[in-house]
């Protein structure tokens, strides 16, 4: 089931137009000046649907994607004490690289200080009380809502810690059942080739998704509604901006290759996340192309679901930055022994609301009860901007994700070096990704 690398020969290189990150960028772009240009017809149902039913389409196939790539990497490895080492190593590496996004939100917000001196209106706690207010999971609620009550139920509610729960089981189960399992694992197998099928089809409509997202967003939320939120704003893409290029930059060159261009080589999948503002947009996408660039399904299949709700790193600078914000708008001075237990917090906190509704504020809202129970109204200061602020979580947590399944499949010993260097230095699109993955020609 490996991805081929070539290009059929004889294939000529199709017009610009034709890529799908010129067509998603151009769909942005578009969007931004209809949500401007005419903010009704922006915000209207049918222009939202449009986003919406993209990312319900992609939602469609994240699960039955999951549930094939991890039952058929487990079940086709000769060590099955590898599938434990792999889960270890991931974990460590998402706890380390989470408290360094946490410190740079942390260190950011107290030299930038973007809530000093703010001068927007007096918080309204009535506006933030449904997630101020909204239960959270201790980690042994969290740890039990990860064994689902029934298979189907977990493949019906789509959640996917449940999914890779059983899909694991799955694989061990076919692994241990040798030449036995042989037929099960060609279905699934087959089975995998087919739902790619179907994904190649539902990314033909990234374009009209990104558009119909970024159109109701800007027609509904700004750009009048930055206002002098906009230092914040900015600080946030500053800051993640200095994670992405210095931490991954480093660990990237330390695992052997560029950020840069590995930035380059997932450009489709981040404006479609720009354009959607979720990252399970380009969930079912960012699998097929680390696997294209050398990684094994095997350790695909179990970091990037897994990172999916433990590898927030965008969330993670997000509650640091935000809580010093809030702090300094409200003019509540935090000591050092409240910063660091605001360090403490968010890193659990992050995980327990994983896969909730409005999540990122849930998860804010218990960080600032936690350290100061006066910061919890000073939610409602941020709420206006979330919209914005969610864009840039999303992308900064794919990368993160797609860099964690590299430097682990490199770690593990299973990274294809010579096929990662010759992918990153000739990037494919993409569609061509897909259907190679598929199966189909050309």
């Amino acid at each position: 089931m490996a991805i081929a690398l070539t290009a059929a020969p004889g294939a000529t290189k199709k017009p610009f137009y034709r890529e799908l990150y010129v067509q998603v960028l151009f769909a942005i772009v578009l969007g931004v000046i209809v949500g401007i240009a005419v903010p009704e017809f922006a915000t209207t149902p049918g222009i939202k649907a449009l986003g919406d039913g993209f990312i319900k389409l992609i939602k469609m196939v994240i699960v039955p994607i999951i549930f094939c790539t991890v039952v058929s990497g487990i079940s086709h490895i000769q060590d099955a004490r590898k599938v434990g080492r792999v889960g270890v190593k991931a974990l460590i590496y998402f706890e380390v690289v989470s408290t360094f996004a946490l410190l740079i939100g942390l260190v950011i917000g107290n030299v930038v200080q973007p809530g000093n001196g703010f001068a927007g209106k007096t918080p309204d706690a009535a506006a933030v009380a449904q997630y101020a207010n909204a239960p959270h999971k201790t980690a042994v609620e969290f740890l039990l809502d990860v064994i689902p009550e029934s298979v189907v139920g977990a493949f019906a509610k789509g959640d996917i810690l449940q999914v890779l729960f059983f899909s694991i089981l799955m694989g061990f189960s076919l692994l241990a059942m040798g030449e036995r399992g042989a037929p099960l694992r060609s279905l699934i197998d087959d089975m995998a080739h087919a739902i790619f099928g179907v994904l190649g089809y539902v990314m033909k409509l990234a374009p009209v998704g990104a558009f119909g997202a970024m159109a109701y967003t800007i027609g509904k939320y700004g750009p009048s509604v930055l206002g002098n939120l906009a230092g914040l704003v900015a600080t946030f893409y500053f800051a993640s901006a200095l994670f992405i290029v210095f931490v991954l930059g480093t660990i990237a060159r330390i695992g052997g290759f560029n950020i840069f261009k590995f930035l380059v080589y997932i450009k489709d999948e981040l404006l479609v996340v720009l354009g959607t503002s979720s990252s399970e947009s380009a969930l079912p996408n960012l699998m097929a192309k680390l696997e294209h660039l050398g990684c094994s399904r095997s350790v695909v299949g179990l970091v990037v679901p897994t990172g999916y709700s433990f590898n927030l790193d965008g969330t993670n600078i997000y509650m640091t930055l935000a809580t010093l914000f809030i702090a300094q708008a409200l003019n509540i001075p935090l000591t050092i022994q409240q910063q660091l237990v605001i360090l403490g917090v968010a890193m659990l906190t992050s995980k327990g609301a994983s896969g909730v509704t409005g999540a990122g504020f849930i998860t804010l809202a218990a960080t600032l009860a936690a350290v100061d129970p006066r910061l919890v109204p000073g939610m409602a200061i941020v709420f206006s901007i979330d919209k914005f602020m969610s864009e840039n979580r999303a992308l900064t947590n794919i990368i993160g994700n797609g860099v964690a399944t590299v430097v682990i499949s490199g770690w593990e010993g299973e990274l294809d070096r010579a096929k990662m260097k010759a992918v990153l230095n000739k990037p494919s699109d993409s569609f061509a990704i897909v259907r190679e993955e598929a199966g189909e020609a050309g």
